[in-house]
């Protein structure tokens, strides 16, 4: 296992295109997979997104049951639990390809299987989980994830609700309110967050729900959202719900800890719910581009429009690279502990928490695509996007929650710096060294020499490396000067957390594209390849002006000015990508295929 990569060390480590999980790579179980949950969503779902758009709870809870029973539901659980016992990439390729027609479905789907049923397969006694695991499984029951309360969201640990052991001991008695709560209006099984007198950490407990036998707890009404409308979101009040003792999940002052993993796994297949949906709003959107016409021609002709249909298959082309990337480092990282002795639980969890960092970064990245591709969705239907009659105006409402739950993106970006700077704390990622590397390097005089670029990639590897070296830089130098305060500068943090996020896409979506070209021939990956380019352009703008934002917040005189150099010298290419050709070369084929093809 010492030989597997760490979370958080592509920062300072090459990773190999043979070593890379790809969307390529999937065997031939998990293809028909794809295939039966395309075919589920075609059949069942995106011909009834308008029963999801008037608020149809009912129809909801009817295709969760069906997915339940065409065992969906249970990807994720293992075999003794009623489940199918499958690896991590495949429970990522069912949020995935599950996801792609409403938000409504996919929210409801990600709390039941995630944050409803995981926390007892991952922290319950083997009588929890024989109990309740095999009805969530099969969907015969829905489980909910009650942890927000009005005055703890991004706080988690600071909630009020109260567990207080009765004087029998045989009960916990709950007091306290919580928001915001996904499935709350059909669910069977709560998974509900509770302090216990003074305790430092809040603790996690399996609570019952019988609507004929409420036990204390009371539904508030279906709020009335943005999107996500047919998702069931009620407050979820308890007056001394009783609880028994022995449905209390993992040990007293756990349920911090039991929260913040379950984020992590959230966060990753939050991404991954986010990437049909962008599919199928780039199809649809070059459908309506190419039927189009003015000026006596689709409008799929016109530069503009072919701009923001490269643009969005590109973004979608890295989420893709980089969420497949994750989920296999992920399950190699599970495997690996399953073959050194590890059980499900103890292999599931640290594989996951090995790669926070990851998880958070795709949390971030994709759910921002997502919502910048619904939005050249609608803008590329004109007047007709922000009509109900077409899918873009949904899509655009259901994708802007994504950056909110499972931590908003403000909170993740900030996690992944402070996770890493941790790692290296702990010696689990090496910093210190490359950094005052890159700090000797800015001291002594730059190479003036021209590389040979002949290879596939090989300026774009190039830069890689000295966009790590600018983060190194930055993030270095910050810590250096600010120390553990370095976490109460919160706008250096998000400057520096961007440039470390698009490293992490633009390495993946390279190295995905490398190994695809080494397979079938350049030629043939032609597309791809001005896709990993156009991605990796813009990435070092971004990271441009992010670092240098972040430079200037803290260095000053001779420093900030050797920064900036070495900045604009780790920023610069030997020789620019033409991007708009890039683009033309992306669009031409998407249009060609009226679908998003890649």
């Amino acid at each position: 296992m010492e030989n597997l990569t760490r979370g958080g060390q592509f920062i300072v480590k090459e990773t190999l295109a043979e070593n890379t999980f790809t969307p390529e790579d999937f065997s031939e179980e998990q293809i028909m997979m794809k295939e039966s949950l395309t075919e589920f969503v075609d059949k069942e779902l995106w011909p009834n997104k308008h029963r999801f758009e008037s608020k149809d709870y009912a129809f909801t809870v009817e295709v969760m049951k069906k997915a339940g029973e065409l065992g969906f539901l249970s990807v994720a659980v293992p075999e003794n639990y009623g489940g199918m016992g499958l690896g991590f990439v495949s429970t990522m390729l069912t949020c995935d390809y599950i996801s792609g027609a409403s938000g409504s479905f996919s929210t409801a789907f990600g709390a039941h299987t995630g944050i409803g049923t995981m926390p007892i397969t991952l922290y319950g006694t083997e009588e929890q989980k024989q109990k309740y695991v095999p009805k969530l499984a099969s969907g015969e029951w829905f489980g909910a994830y009650c942890l927000t309360e009005p005055g703890a969201g991004s706080d988690a640990n600071s909630g009020k609700t109260k567990a207080e052991l009765t004087a029998n001991g045989k009960h916990y008695k709950i007091n306290g309110q919580k928001m915001w709560i996904s499935n709350a209006g059909f669910c069977h099984v709560m998974i509900v967050f509770a302090r216990i007198e003074d305790d430092k950490n809040i603790t996690g407990f399996i609570v019952e729900y019988d609507p004929n036998n409420p036990n204390g707890i009371t539904l508030g009404e279906e709020e009335h959202k943005l999107g996500i409308r047919a998702s069931s979101t009620r407050q979820v009040f308890f007056n001394d719900t009783l609880v028994p003792v022995e449905n209390m999940l993992a040990g007293r002052g756990e349920g911090f800890k039991i929260a913040m993993n379950a984020l992590n796994v959230g966060r990753i297949k939050l991404a991954a719910g986010c990437l049909d949906s962008q599919r199928r709003i780039i199809t649809k959107a070059v459908e309506y581009a190419n039927e189009r016409i003015q000026f006596n021609q689709p409008i799929a002709n016109f530069g503009a429009i072919r701009k923001k249909i490269a643009e969005m298959a590109t973004s979608l082309y890295a989420d893709e690279s980089t969420s497949y990337r994750a989920a296999g480092a992920i399950e190699k990282r599970i495997n690996a502990r399953l073959a050194a002795g590890n059980n499900h639980q103890e292999a599931e969890l640290k594989g996951v928490e090995e790669f926070a960092i990851e998880c958070s970064i795709l949390k971030v990245a994709v759910s921002e695509d997502a919502q910048n591709c619904s939005d050249e969705g609608l803008q590329i239907f004109g007047g007709m996007g922000f009509s109900e009659d077409t899918p873009m105006e949904a899509a655009w409402r259901d994708a802007r929650i994504t950056r909110i739950y499972e931590g908003t993106n403000e909170i993740n970006r900030m996690l992944t710096v402070g996770m890493l700077i941790k790692k290296a704390m702990k010696g689990h990622v090496d910093l210190l060294g490359p950094a005052m590397a890159v700090g000797e390097e800015l001291m002594g005089i730059p190479d003036f020499s021209t590389p040979d670029y002949d290879k596939l990639f090989a300026e774009e590897k190039a830069m890689l490396k000295k966009l790590k070296k600018a983060f190194l830089m930055v993030a270095g130098s910050a810590v250096q000067k600010y120390g553990m305060d370095l976490e109460n500068h919160q706008q250096l943090l998000l400057a520096a957390a961007d440039i470390l996020i698009e490293i992490y896409m633009a390495e993946s979506t390279i190295l995905r594209t490398e190994k695809m070209a080494k397979s079938k021939g350049e030629e043939a990956a032609k597309e791809q390849i001005a896709m990993a380019k156009l991605y990796l352009y813009n990435a070092v703008e971004i990271i441009a002006q992010r670092g240098k934002e972040g430079i200037v917040s803290f260095a000053t005189d001779d420093e900030q000015r050797m920064m900036l150099m070495g900045l604009r010298r780790f920023t610069k290419y030997d020789n620019y990508p033409n991007v708009i050709e890039l683009r033309e070369i992306i669009a031409d084929k998407v249009i060609k295929e009226n679908r998003y093809c890649y």
